[in-house]
């Protein structure tokens, strides 16, 4: 097992139970205890976890949004492919918002040669396309959000209502046909909105792993997404669930 797989494993039982012990893990692996460790000191430098003898405990607060960096080495591939899934449904001079979130930073390299007006709301994804040749690049104001760094709060709020957009591509935290676009941050929750009711369509760019995830802040319903993109592995029920919202599913 690659070294993400083992810490996205370590992630899903540390939701379940808030330590975990460097033996059982080793054994469950089938590696070293002292790879287990290094795989908790990298958690725990991403402030996952608080390392203590024979294993860890968790610093996220129960349904707490885990760090960039650790979500960034989730669902890599499935993430690739829902980019250049995206990035083929954009034509050439749209505007597009493009929201914060380790899927949406892909798009943002999908798109890098492509003729576009993005507006995106990370400056990960602004670097990313500082240097691309034909996007015309517009960055909203708005207060840098730490360790997610992406952008929220009054002025990118009222920047992106000022402005209005082809397509807005959405990420979330959960999804689901109960409790519809969710996040975890109520201060992105409110940016989500925004950027919503700017937009002529809105594209839910998210790996399938969000649709067992309902977060803290209620973003909209189903019935006002337009289109969801996502891997294969999306549970059936929450895809006939958006279809009978009027959502188009892609599923890559």
């Amino acid at each position: 097992m690659e070294s993400a797989d083992r810490i996205r494993a370590i992630m899903s039982a540390l939701r379940v139970s808030d330590t975990v012990s460097v033996a059982e893990l080793a054994v469950e692996h089938a590696v070293s205890e002292m790879t287990i460790r290094r795989d908790l000191d990298e958690l725990a430098q991403q402030g996952v976890v608080r390392r203590v003898r024979g294993g860890a405990v968790s610093l996220l607060l129960r349904g707490e949004e885990p760090p960039f960096g650790v979500r960034e080495r989730e669902a890599v591939e499935a993430k690739r492919r829902i980019a250049a899934e995206v990035a083929s449904l954009l034509s050439d001079g749209e505007a597009v918002l493009l929201d914060g979130g380790t899927t949406n930073l892909e798009i943002a390299r999908a798109v890098r040669d492509r003729r576009l007006t993005v507006l995106p709301l990370s400056l990960q994804a602004a670097h990313e396309l500082g240097t691309a040749p034909r996007v015309r690049l517009v960055l909203p104001g708005g207060e840098v959000r730490p360790g997610e760094l992406n952008l929220i709060g009054p002025l990118t709020e009222n920047a992106i209502r000022s402005l209005r957009f082809d397509t807005a591509v959405i990420g979330c935290c959960g999804l689901s046909a109960e409790h519809g676009l969710t996040a975890h941050d109520l201060s992105d929750v409110a940016v989500k909105q925004a950027a919503i009711s700017s937009a002529r369509r809105v594209v839910v760019a998210t790996d399938s792993g969000k649709f067992s995830r309902t977060a803290f802040g209620a973003v909209c319903p189903l019935d006002r997404l337009d289109m969801v993109v996502t891997d294969t592995a999306l549970p059936p029920a929450e895809h006939d669930a958006l279809i009978a919202a009027g959502v188009i599913v892609r599923t890559v």
